[in-house]
């Protein structure tokens, strides 16, 4: 089956999928920390977009020389930095998903 036909039928490609698992790891990861080691909201998410901004740095630097990855990307810092902050408005403009955590009850299994 092609992956145009599984996306048709609902199924997420290996793309999305593998960023839903990146996504969900990364927010678990944030959320532990936050659980162990409380801090003021914005200082949390202050450190977390620093550490996006590290891990850019590592990827790049990854990239560059004899030695770097194939994979064809060329990190563009000013571009990248666009793309970066088109994602971080598009999530905060983005209704929250619903949570359990936050449902009530509606009866009783």
């Amino acid at each position: 089956m092609s992956a145009g036909l599984a996306r048709a039928r609902g199924r997420p490609s290996d793309d999305e999928a593998h960023q839903a698992a990146l996504e969900q790891a990364l927010i678990r990861a944030f959320w532990q920390s936050i659980g162990r080691h409380p801090l003021p909201v914005m200082t949390a998410l202050e450190t977390a977009a620093r550490v996006v901004g590290t891990l850019y740095g590592q990827v790049a630097q990854a990239h560059e020389g004899p030695g770097g990855c194939r994979c064809g990307w060329v990190p563009d810092p000013d571009c990248d930095l666009i793309v970066l902050e088109a994602n971080l408005a598009a999530a905060l403009l983005q209704p929250a998903p619903p949570s359990l955590a936050r449902m009530a009850v509606a009866g009783q299994a």
